[in-house]
């Protein structure tokens, strides 16, 4: 097999690409763009339509809803304030989210609200950061009166009305008894929303600019931010989630008009952001350096270590592979291989083609953005469609699998 100059093999793009295509021509996967990196070389695949019965062409600057994989890249927000000590791992986070003192936590998780007992003691910042702080979304325990009041309140970024503005969430969070002890389960998403709070509570600035200072303009993400500005919404296609029984495309958001064409009145860290193939890779990139970019540190060396280091004991790691193994049929096995470090996934075992350490997260609405320090390689996968049919899990899972085999050094 013949080599690129960054360790790919010729062949093996080839088969990337054909296997990319076979998706997009079997008419469930519309369009994608897809990149990979390693070293110096770059490779970017963009292909189909932007939308599913035609329509202008999916191109390499094309903008994505990156619902989950916001996670990684919102989380530097708080890793920078860390790096400053303007927040310590174990400080409390009452200061500045007083919703959050004094807890009660529930005796059992399908319980009823009003049977709890108090909190063994506050929430502190190393609690939201390793999603531990006792409250977020648990696919088990969906009926639950909990689970029930958390959609009720409009707590979630999934529902047809968007989240309220902060300060209106965060006093409808806290009405809420915790599911769990702080620190002692880990739960999905919630966490990274009350960070976005804490972060703009901390700065004195919202969640997004700090992050567009910090973090988005020193990398050149141009395109990234929580809603797309008029002039470039034509670059944003519809984002579809096709009915489960049918497999009919049914538009989920607009373009035109839609939930990202205005700004949120919550910028959440869960998953609000919009974005590129090109954005995410110099995110990814930088993690890869350590938190270096072109020669300017974003982050510190140990922060990006922190980040990308599982944080979980083993009890808490069996929960979040539970959550993974047990939507199979959504997730095709992405996710599944491992714990958790700060805002993405982090592998502790090979399940996969993907070795061990390899850091990142997928998103619900057809995205996968991994890094993989042992052969100093990203990958960014990007599409349209939502999880609620498997085909764009199976495009992000044949996506990694052949890129794995197009390795050549």
């Amino acid at each position: 097999m013949e080599k690129g100059n960054g360790g790919f093999s010729e062949t093996g793009l080839r088969r990337l690409r054909d296997v990319l295509a076979r998706h997009v021509e079997s008419g469930r996967i519309p369009g994608l763009v897809a990149l990979v990196g390693r070293g110096g070389e770059t490779h970017v695949e963009a292909m189909g339509t932007m939308r599913h019965d035609g329509g202008a062409p999916m191109r390499r600057d094309t903008i994505f809803r990156m619902a989950s994989t916001s996670k990684p890249v919102a989380m530097a927000a708080a890793m920078v304030l860390l790096d400053e000590c303007r927040l310590r791992l174990d400080d409390l986070v009452e200061p500045w989210l007083p919703e959050l003192a004094g807890r009660q936590v529930l005796k059992r998780i399908d319980g009823p609200l009003d049977d709890t007992v108090p909190a063994r003691r506050p929430i502190t910042v190393r609690d939201l950061l390793t999603s531990t702080f006792g409250l977020g979304m648990d696919m088990t325990a969906l009926g639950a009166p909990i689970m029930g009041a958390i959609f009720e309140q409009g707590l979630t970024p999934d529902l047809p009305e968007p989240m309220p503005e902060p300060d209106e969430w965060m006093r409808r969070l806290g009405t809420l008894p915790l599911m769990h002890q702080p620190g002692e389960r880990w739960q999905y998403q919630i966490s990274h929303d009350v960070l976005a709070v804490l972060v703009a509570r901390v700065t004195g600035q919202s969640f997004e600019t700090f992050l567009r200072e910090r973090v988005f303009d020193p990398l050149g993400m141009k395109d990234t931010g929580f809603h797309v500005p008029a002039h470039k919404i034509g670059r944003l296609p519809d984002l579809y989630a096709p009915d489960p029984r049918t497999g009919e495309f049914v538009v989920w958001d607009e373009a035109a008009g839609g939930r990202w064409s205005r700004p949120p009145a919550f910028q959440g860290g869960g998953g609000g952001l919009v974005s590129t193939a090109d954005d995410y890779h110099a995110y990814f990139r930088m993690l890869l350096n350590g938190g270096t970019h072109e020669g300017e540190r974003i982050l510190s060396r140990s922060a990006v270590e922190l980040m990308t280091t599982n944080r979980l004991t083993p009890e808490q790691q069996a929960v979040r592979h539970a959550m993974a193994v047990d939507n199979v049929h959504v997730s095709f096995g992405q996710g599944q291989h491992g714990g958790w470090g700060m805002g993405m996934a982090v592998r502790t075992y090979r399940g996969d083609y993907a070795p061990v350490g390899q850091f990142g997260w997928d998103g619900g609405s057809g995205t996968s953005t991994y890094a993989d320090p042992h052969n100093r390689l990203t990958g960014i996968l990007l599409s349209q469609v939502g999880m609620s049919v498997p085909d764009p899990a199976r495009l992000i899972h044949d996506f990694w699998t052949t890129l794995y085999q197009a390795i050549d050094d």
